[in-house]
Parts: C-alpha cells; structure tokens; sequence
C-alpha cells in the first residue's frame, strides 16, 4: 500500500539521523523547538578544534581551571544563533588508554567531565565527535563523551550512535553531522553512509551543515591536495571531492578541521566550503607554536534555505595555557585569503583586508 511505504520510508529517515543518548542506545531525534517564525537568515558561528586540558597522562588544564579559555571569542559565540566546534578528545574521569603511552605519535586526551561546562557556558550548540581522539580510552571514554554532552544540552554527532542531529533555532531547522576517518566515527570514505545522512537531514532540514575531520597534518599540510591523504596508515580522504559531493547531494554549508593548520575556503554553487579551521582552543597538552596557533572563527550568514548570504572570518591566536585571543596582526585571515586565492584559482569567495567574506558575483 503506498501510504505504509511513505511511513516506513520517513521511520527510515528519522533513524538515520537518531542519536543514541543513552548506553543501551535508545535512539531519539534532538530537536529543539522554537516557536518564532522563521527569519530570512541565521547565523552559524564555526571554529575547529577544542580541547579543553587533559588529566592524562599528566594534568594539564589552563589555569582557573579552564575557566576563562573563552574569553576572547565569547560575545562571537553567544551572538550566533547556532554555535559549532570539533571536540577533539575524551570527556570523562577515569579510563584505560587504547594507543601505546609512549611511542612515536601516541597522544591521548582525558578532559575530565566538569570541564564541559566551559563549553556550554561559552555558548557552543553544537559539537562534532569523529575525530582521530573520540576513542582514546576505547568504547567506555566514548560513552562518557556522549553521556556528558547529553546531559550538559549540547548536540553531537560523529558515529554509529549518532549519525545526525537537527536543531531549531528562531523557527530554521539545522540538521548538523560530522564525518572522520578513525575508529569510533562514521567514515568520510564511505560514500553511500555520508550520502544516506544527508539526504536523511535533507528530508527533515531547512539548512544542512556537514562537518568533517580529515587531512594530513601540520605546517606541511598547508595547502589542499587533489588526491586522497593518507595519514598515520589512515585513508584520510579527497577533500575537495568529499567536500563538492556533499553540496552535490543536499549540505549548505561544509566545514572541516584536522590538520591542526588552517586551509583555503571557497564557494561552490553558492554553498560555503571550509577546508580546514585548524586549531580553536587547545591551550593545554597539544602544540600552538606558529601556525598551530591560528585559531579562526567563521561567522557566515546563509538564507533560511541554505545559500550563503555574507561572514566574517574573525582571526585569534592561541598561546600555551591561554585561551584564543584577537589576532591584531590580522596574519590569521591573510593566510586564509593567500591558501584560498593558490588553492582555488577560480573561486567566486572573496575574502577582504578584515575578513569579510562574500561572493564575487554579488560585489
């Protein structure tokens, strides 16, 4: 009958984007309501990586206990009607290491679990979780994880559990998913997963915004190749074309992290493309020498149906046990604006003196 094939393809869609929020993975879609009627744009606030001290294998948390590792971006943040970041490590008290304390390349980060607070009091909505740290301490650290964002009203997504999430914010609906290429995330390589989540989102979303961990890393990785990357043995993805297929199949906005460097961003069929945000708060336990310290904030502003309207990128450098502060220099958006004019030749994003970003076609 062709009103239970409509059913059981809608319970279908709404599966796929369930996230489980609870260890015996009852699955419920997270939606928060509002009842407002829609504006014609919202704005997207997006940074890169986060991790807010670890407690392994040594303590290593920013003084006042983290508490004020936000100060510089916190107005951007709490400005934003929908604020996204990358989580990269562990929330929880107590856990085994899976990778070989020690050996060459082995970092493992325990952010205890109160620290989530400095994440919900800076204003962040939601959080990615497929990342190459999320399964430092194996399945137990990844429970905690969840369980403690669940709890602390912050969405996430990044795996099995937690394909995709939608979030309403003044009466849009934002359905939101990360990608990545590690044990404990749903694969950025596994094209049929990635297309099956957007159209899933697609099917229950006013704008749908795609993150993704991938990529080489380090100053080398600077620019974006044309070919697949491979790091540490892992697939770690072709970037531009993960990136185009996404838009290709329904996303509106794209936006990635993982090599700890910031990347070139474009426009492509009206759709924002951010390639690489690198770091954003990682002032404990991890290197913010040089350009490991580029910590951007993209306020972008898209139409109610997706298409980018206007941003800004809002440069800040981090140093050791501090959190990000403004970039007076203005060295963070020259480096986007001289990665994205090498990367993208034909780009129709223009990025100006102050960050402003906006399409050619409309100047």
């Amino acid at each position: 009958m062709p009103w239970v094939e409509k059913l059981l393809t809608l319970i279908t869609a709404l599966a796929m984007v369930a996230c489980s929020h609870s260890e015996g993975g009852n699955s419920v879609t997270e939606v928060s309501q509002d009842t407002v009627a829609a504006p014609d744009t919202i704005t997207l606030a997006m940074v890169g990586d986060i991790m807010l001290g670890t407690t392994y294998p040594g303590t290593r948390i920013a003084p006042n206990d983290a508490r004020d590792i936000f100060a510089g971006p916190d107005s951007l943040l709490h400005a934003a009607d929908l604020a996204c970041g990358n989580l990269e490590g562990v929330l929880a008290d107590e856990g085994t290491p899976r990778k070989t304390p020690g050996a060459k390349g082995s970092f493992s980060f325990l952010m205890p679990t109160h620290l989530v607070a400095r994440l919900k009091d800076a204003g962040f909505d939601f959080v990615g979780i497929a990342n190459n740290h999320v399964f430092d301490f194996s399945e137990p650290g990844r429970q905690s994880t969840m369980r403690t964002l669940k709890d602390a009203g912050i969405a996430f997504s990044g795996n099995e559990l937690c394909r995709g999430v939608v979030k309403e914010v003044r009466g849009v609906k934002v359905g939101l998913c990360q990608f990545g290429h590690s044990l404990g995330t749903q694969h950025l390589t596994d094209t049929a997963l990635v297309h099956g989540v957007i159209d899933s989102l697609r099917n229950i979303s006013d704008v749908v915004v795609v993150a993704f961990h991938g990529g080489c890393e380090g100053s080398a990785a600077r620019h974006l190749p044309d070919e697949t990357e491979w790091a540490w043995g892992e697939n770690r993805g072709h970037l531009r074309l993960f990136a185009h297929d996404c838009i290709d199949w329904g996303a509106d906005v794209v936006y990635g992290h993982g090599p700890h460097v910031v990347r070139a961003m474009e426009v492509y069929k009206g759709r924002f493309i951010a390639y690489s945000l690198g770091n954003f708060c990682t002032p404990s336990g991890m290197g913010v020498a040089g350009l490991t310290g580029y910590a951007p904030l993209v306020a972008l502003r898209v139409l109610s149906t997706g298409e980018m309207v206007d941003g800004c990128i809002h440069g800040f450098i981090q140093k050791p046990n501090v959190g990000p502060l403004p970039d007076k220099s203005g060295a963070v958006v020259r480096e986007i604006a001289a990665l994205s004019r090498d990367d993208f030749p034909n780009n129709e994003l223009d990025i100006a003196g102050d960050g402003r970003l906006v399409i050619k076609s409309r100047k």
